[in-house]
């Protein structure tokens, strides 16, 4: 593939002309966030089962991580602080060096079905151990680790996303468009697994492996 030709592009680089392009916020979600949790997000957060952790490190490499447990995988600790569980994974801690180096972090909950999200943003510290570990054990497993987040604002992001697209329809589901996940990391990747090994591993293996 060619190298992308950049010369035709308008590229946006003031803020008063995003400003203009994009228009006035609307009132609404002007005054949408807030410095602490409502009743609604706690119960927003006790049966959503996924999130996306974002970070940066202090030279701004960003990175977005997946995190999941069955429903409540945000654990509200207080009004103003939240946690969350790391469990078995591929030990690559990306998002937890980002941390070590620049605490701001952004983390975004999803609901399946639903389609709003609920967005917070805050200041994160990797704890190892405390008392809240007891609180998320899943099958007999407490976390390894926790992402603890005070909360600076927190706020639900509205659904047109979603509708756009159609993420929740099952109709729209296309999963075996592509390879299996074992074939592209075969394509993809220099291991020394065949493919057989490689689908063993992210069947059976990887249900056996999750705490």
């Amino acid at each position: 593939m060619d190298a992308v030709d950049t010369r035709l592009w308008t590229e946006v680089t003031d803020p008063e002309r995003l400003r203009e392009i994009v228009g006035e916020v609307n009132p609404q979600a002007a005054k949408k966030e807030r410095p602490k949790l409502h009743q609604r997000d706690r119960e927003w957060l006790a049966v959503s089962p996924y999130c996306v952790v974002a970070t940066s490190d202090a030279e701004g490499n960003c990175d977005a991580s997946p995190k999941g447990d069955p429903g409540g995988i945000v654990h509200v600790l207080d009004d103003t602080t939240v946690a969350v569980p790391e469990r078995k994974g591929n030990k690559r801690v990306d998002g937890y060096r980002n941390v070590l180096s620049n605490p701001h972090v952004g983390l975004l909950s999803l609901l399946p079905g639903r389609r709003e999200t609920l967005r917070i943003n805050g200041r994160a510290r990797v704890v190892s151990d405390a008392p809240f570990f007891e609180d998320m054990v899943v099958k007999g497993h407490k976390p390894i680790l926790a992402l603890v987040v005070e909360i600076e604002t927190i706020f639900f992001h509205c659904g047109k996303s979603s509708m756009r697209s159609g993420i929740w329809k099952p109709e729209t589901w296309t999963p075996d468009v592509l390879p299996s996940h074992a074939q592209m990391v075969k394509e993809t990747q220099t291991v020394d697994k065949t493919l057989e090994e490689l689908t063993a591993y992210y069947g059976e293996v990887y249900e056996k492996q999750l705490y």
